[in-house]
């Protein structure tokens, strides 16, 4: 959700969100009696169902999480220059919409964050999303229409976790074999907290005009041992030195296992009727509808 930071043309008299402060949960109360009502929430299903939460975490074996609906005041926080600017609108704004405020935004699993942003987006905006979209055949660029839905709609990472023949521990971690190099890796799910990290990491070298390293920041970020060696120094040398091969089979591993909400979607080009599985991309039309 970072990619929408550049967009600052704010209508003027626009309320600010200072990066330091969030909007009160319950918009004001007035003297007149039939504006005062209880926003309404909704329950929202997890795509890990709780089950790779450490004890004590608020959502540990939970299988669902409770929002509110987005207010106007919510919108604030969207258009807060200062949020826009450090990347944490989306953060702030689901801080805020969360029912049980024990639940730390940076702590929830990316799938799970995911799920609360997409069933944000639908209590404010309807589950109607369009933005333009270019058709990977005939490079054209067009308005297209997808259905938003977190009902029913993540994957079953168990088959995943059997075919690629890895092992669960009793860490929440998972240990999977490499094809080529023959090493047992070690991976931990991230959390929005490492989200926010390696965006900030790809800032910080992109302001310094140095060579991108997603690929590799990756890696580091999910990978906790390797063959039971979890030394920070060996875990930078061995990713610095893995074959293509084994880095794109971990990487597809890392994917398959993160509980995540299915966003592929049928695609068809109306100028060339080329059709195809996509995922809905997410560009500043999905918190900013036109």
């Amino acid at each position: 959700m970072g990619r929408n930071d550049n967009r600052m043309n704010l209508p003027e008299g626009t309320e600010e969100v200072t990066a330091a402060g969030v909007a009160t949960n319950v918009p004001p109360s007035t003297d007149t009696p039939q504006f005062n009502w209880t926003v309404p929430t909704e329950i929202v299903p997890l795509p890990s169902q709780g089950r790779f939460y450490p004890d004590g975490h608020p959502l540990h074996g939970e299988t669902t999480a409770e929002i509110r609906f987005m207010t106007a005041k919510d919108e604030d926080i969207l258009t807060s220059r200062a949020l826009l600017k450090e990347g944490l609108a989306i953060d702030r704004l689901l801080q805020n919409i969360l029912v049980n405020k024990d639940i730390e935004v940076n702590s929830l699993l990316v799938g799970d964050k995911n799920a609360l942003i997409v069933a944000a987006r639908i209590t404010g905006y309807g589950n109607e999303y369009n933005t333009n979209v270019t058709c990977p055949s005939c490079d054209t660029v067009g308005e297209y229409s997808f259905e938003l839905s977190v009902e029913d709609n993540t994957k079953d990472i168990d088959i995943h976790i059997e075919s690629h023949e890895a092992t669960r521990t009793e860490n929440n971690t998972f240990v999977v074999e490499l094809p080529l190099t023959k090493a047992n890796v070690e991976c931990r799910l991230l959390t929005g907290k490492d989200e926010l990290k390696l965006a900030k990491e790809a800032q910080r070298r992109s302001k310094k005009k140095q060579n991108e390293t997603t690929l590799t920041s990756q890696l580091k970020s999910f990978i906790v041992s390797v063959n039971g060696d979890s030394n920070p120094l060996a875990l930078a040398a061995f990713v610095q030195t893995l074959p293509a091969r084994d880095s794109r089979y971990l990487r597809s591993f890392y994917s398959d296992i993160t509980p995540n909400l299915d966003m592929n979607q049928v695609y068809e080009c109306a100028s060339c009727g080329y059709t195809a599985d996509m995922e809905v991309p997410l560009t500043a039309d999905f918190f900013w509808p036109k």
